[in-house]
């Protein structure tokens, strides 16, 4: 049984090291190390954000937004972002995909994506991961509103993520807001990609809308700020809008 065991275990190994092999991968990982910059909606590490979308159709921007803030505090100390999400829930939203990754500017060897049964069992794994050195950041990607999610809970992993130094992104849907200890709260709408200078019909650099509801970030990035943001090595801002804050507390 052990020998059978062993062997199934270097297939997967010899499959693993041919699909990191494959062009678009290896190229991104070479593109990667020269990259570096957090971008101007910089944040200090060690801070819980709230990272929300109106829609669960946008969760794919959602997403793009968290992991370009969670790129930003890989370190060759700090090699490993954590992805967590319902069982459930990712059958229907789905997970990152590598290639995808790659060309974000996020290498894939860097994610681990943890799917588990249960809200308990999610949070348990965030403060597992928290406690770890060689965790830069974990997303958590939270559909609905969980009771299990309140003050208390956000509280515990506002001090987890301080006393470790990891920071935490709590993806949520929904115009709804509990009071929270996260010290960053983002709203975040897809907008339209940029152009490309020698074709305007092809899509260029992607953009998102971007709201900060609750915090500081950056220099000059203040409370009921607006902005439109591209990514190339980070987010840059394309231009400052204004936009009414749409959000109510839960009852």
């Amino acid at each position: 049984m052990d020998g059978l065991r062993q062997s199934r275990l270097e297939t997967l190994r010899t499959q693993i090291a041919a699909l990191e092999k494959r062009p678009m991968l290896a190229e991104g990982a070479a593109v990667l190390r020269r990259r570096g910059g957090a971008g101007v909606l910089a944040t200090a590490p060690g801070l819980v954000h709230e990272v929300f979308t109106d829609e669960m159709r946008n969760a794919g921007a959602a997403l793009g937004f968290a992991l370009g803030q969670a790129r930003a505090f890989l370190t060759p100390e700090r090699p490993a972002v954590f992805y967590l999400q319902l069982a459930h829930e990712g059958q229907e939203r789905g997970v990152p995909y590598g290639a995808g990754l790659a060309a974000f500017g996020f290498a894939p060897e860097n994610l681990a994506i943890v799917r588990v049964k249960a809200m308990p069992e999610l949070l348990w794994a965030m403060e597992e991961a928290l406690g770890c050195r060689a965790v830069a950041g974990v997303v958590a990607d939270i559909g609905g509103h969980p009771k299990i999610l309140d003050f208390t809970a956000s509280r515990r992993l506002s001090l987890r993520a301080a006393s470790g130094g990891a920071s935490v992104f709590l993806m949520r849907y929904g115009v709804e807001r509990e009071a929270s200890a996260a010290q960053l709260r983002w709203r975040i709408d897809p907008a339209p990609s940029g152009t490309v200078r020698f074709d305007p019909r092809a899509p260029g650099e992607a953009r998102w809308r971007v709201t900060l509801e609750k915090g500081v970030a950056g220099a000059n990035a203040a409370p009921g700020g607006n902005w439109l943001v591209s990514w190339e090595d980070g987010f840059d801002v394309a231009q400052n809008e204004r936009r009414p804050i749409r959000h109510r507390l839960a009852g």
